[in-house]
């Protein structure tokens, strides 16, 4: 007997799959009134239900699965009686460096959804829970026909962060089913593409790429091997489980045609560019921690449901490249292209935060208190970068107003009084400290200048942290890393290795070294606040050092522009932090409240002649320069400069994807600015 709807809710319906399954069922089943509900995450897009807006069996509303007050009502009022669960964390690769934020959204959503369907248990009379097929782990053989993953035998096994928290919430599910008989469905697909599909996937990800020019990066070898299955059959699939899955069952939805990740991006490759050798277009980059080779699936029980695939997958991905060819840059203007078409994409949590309203305009769910920014050093270079990072990832800026989530502060720090009163006005959760003096044009002036030196980089940074304290606020301070400099423990001459980290960890300095450097009255202000701030809960401590933006020709505090303008240079292997790169780790820090000490730059250190190497081979061919001692440079400069290796692996191990330095220079400040005279004469680099 086929189940029959009336009213569906679709969870995280203005995404790639959920959009095209409303769709799906919108337009075949006219009489059914479907329901999006999406918070509009980073991967959404309104333009995704643009087909069926504005019609009567149609709504959108705007929300988060985690509030149950926003959930109860939409089921009340919509008298929905069918949840289709497909919102969560999807994307693999930001598992790796942002896995609480996953369990937060895939398993505490999920068992928040649990317990409202509880509650509604006599008007909701089918729940499908959406999983993949990761939950299974990888299979034992890497081409065996046989090794299939089968739904009612095959153990979970999953490898990954992501993979683990859908397995944990469809134990969730099916302990519902079986504690209070709620009426579910679990479906566990395969790989999925198509038109529309955000670009953070493997498919769109490689056309957008090479649309752009840019090289096509692989993981590792590229031979894992992937089931793809064309969005439109995964939409059938759903139709049919909808209508005749048996509750309690479990359903494969995917495909038993396999193709290895490297042979998809040549294929790619070939239709859109036929006359360029593939090899030419690839660059292979460090892989996952862990990448499963093989998801192969029993599909039997979907099929004995009358449910077969229809689009092969080399006519798939010819209508997926024409789709994106024409449609994908203006299908996704909305977001930053340039932060997702890279190798290792940075994870950053943007607040999910329920929309108090319906798009109907109904009352109300009640709201849990809102994340909120408040930043210090908005004339400063780091300051300024942090709020407009802040903006593009989805923050709202708007000073002084009810429904903020991000501001610059106005006070000025050794101000106590003025400090408290912005702290408790603004109703911030988290801050983030910019503010301090560096000197100007550099650390010499604070040599002539102690007491203002003292009262911003001292009192002004203490009296921050203890107002922050009081008021139970998180403070983020960016410090500084020159505070260390080379010794008999800590030598400058040590094996490194290819990319240029020392091989034996204990030479460089760590978190828990306290400062050996006091060459500069900064220095000594800023070991003496780092030391004092160990006392405090709530800080989190990032050791920047000698950072560098993309901006490396007109923004004169890069410390590229610096010595690539000086008449001579010293020659000494540095760490050094590339802030388009870790910025965002910043914000992801906060958010996750870490604390303590953090050495902020990217794994090793290089030279000053090596980063100006990439300034001539990437900038300027021509370009030349000259070095000399640090006796030499002790003549011309008042102070004395630190010069240090920090250990990178704390940061590491919370960012496995962070990128060595050398690597993170070219990735994210040489490649973006390369000219065309240094193509001409050495060709585009890797």
């Amino acid at each position: 007997m086929s189940y029959e709807p009336k009213n569906i809710l679709i969870t995280g319906g203005a995404g790639f799959i959920a959009s095209h399954v409303a769709e799906h069922l919108f337009f075949k089943y006219p009489k059914y009134k479907i329901v999006i509900l999406d918070r509009l995450d980073y991967c959404a897009n309104t333009k995704n239900f643009e087909s069926m807006a504005g019609k009567p069996n149609f709504k959108f509303v705007k929300g988060d699965i985690k509030s149950p007050d926003l959930m109860h009502y939409v089921i009340k009022q919509e008298e929905i009686d069918t949840v289709m669960h497909f919102a969560a964390q999807t994307h693999v690769d930001l598992s790796f460096g942002n896995s609480v934020t996953f369990t937060d959204d895939n398993v505490l959503g999920t068992h928040r959804i649990l317990e409202v369907l509880k509650e509604n248990k006599n008007q909701v009379l089918r729940y499908i829970h959406v999983s993949t097929d990761e939950v299974y782990g990888e299979n034992a053989s890497y081409s065996d026909e046989a090794d299939m993953k089968v739904e009612a035998t095959s153990p979970l096994d999953p490898t990954n962060p992501y993979a683990a928290s859908k397995a944990a919430a469809e134990m969730m599910v099916k302990s519902y089913h079986r504690s209070y008989g709620l009426p579910v469905l679990v479906t566990r697909g395969n790989n999925v593409y198509g038109p529309r599909q955000y670009p953070e996937k493997l498919i769109p990800k490689m056309i957008m790429m090479l649309q752009r020019n840019k090289k096509l990066t692989v993981h590792g070898d590229g031979v894992s091997k992937r089931s793809y299955l064309h969005v439109k059959d995964v939409a059938a699939a759903f139709d049919i489980v909808l209508h005749k899955g048996v509750t309690g069952s479990t359903y494969n939805i995917g495909t038993a045609e396999e193709h290895s990740v490297i042979d998809i991006v040549k294929q790619i490759i070939r239709m859109m560019k036929p006359d360029v050798e593939p090899e030419k277009m690839i660059e292979h980059v460090r892989n996952r921690p862990f990448n499963d080779m093989r998801y192969f699936l029993d599909l039997r029980q979907l099929e004995s449901l009358g449910w077969k695939e229809t689009i092969k997958f080399d006519e798939g991905l010819k209508q997926t490249v024409d789709w994106f060819s024409v449609h994908g840059a203006s299908f996704w203007d909305c977001c930053d292209l340039d932060s997702v078409l890279v190798a290792h994409p940075v994870p950053l949590v943007v607040p999910a935060l329920v929309d108090s309203q319906a798009s109907s305009g109904q009352p109300p769910a009640k709201k849990a208190k809102k994340v909120k920014f408040l930043v210090f050093g908005k004339t400063g270079w780091i300051g300024g970068m942090i709020g407009n990072l802040l903006t593009q990832k989805g923050f709202a800026w708007e000073c002084l107003r009810a429904r903020e989530s991000a501001r610059w502060a106005n006070s000025r720090l050794q101000d106590r009084e003025s400090v408290e009163r912005e702290l408790l006005h603004s109703g911030c959760t988290h801050v983030m400290n910019a503010a301090g003096v560096t000197g100007r044009p550099n650390v010499d002036w604070c040599e002539t200048h102690r007491q203002e030196t003292i009262r911003v980089n001292v009192i002004g940074t203490l009296t921050l942290a203890d107002l922050c304290a009081m008021h139970g606020i998180h403070m983020t301070n960016f410090a500084t890393g020159c505070i260390f400099h080379y010794d008999q423990s800590k030598p400058e001459k040590v094996e490194r290795d290819a990319s240029l980290v020392a091989k034996d960890a204990s030479k460089t300095f760590s978190e828990e070294d306290h400062p050996n450097f006091t060459g500069s009255f900064y220095s000594e202000t800023k070991g003496y606040v780092e030391n004092m701030l160990r006392e405090f809960e709530h800080v989190l401590t990032l050791r920047v050092r000698m950072p560098i933006d993309g901006d490396v020709l007109c923004n004169k505090r890069n410390f590229i522009y610096k010595i690539s303008h000086y008449n001579k240079v010293v020659n000494i292997p540095n760490s050094m932090t590339v802030l388009p790169e870790l910025l965002p780790y910043a914000v992801e820090m906060a958010l996750r409240r870490l604390t303590g000490i953090y050495n902020f730059c990217n794994p090793g250190a290089i030279s000053h002649n090596q980063v100006l190497e990439l300034y001539r081979d990437y900038i300027d061919p021509d370009f030349k320069w000259a070095n000399f001692t640090i006796e030499e440079q002790a003549k011309v400069i008042t102070a004395a400069r630190s010069n240090n290796e920090l250990s990178p692996h704390k940061m590491w191990k919370e960012f496995p994807g962070m990128l060595p330095i050398r690597e993170s220079l070219i990735e994210y400040v040489f490649k973006p600015l390369q000219t065309e005279k240094s193509k001409a004469k050495i060709g585009v680099k890797k």
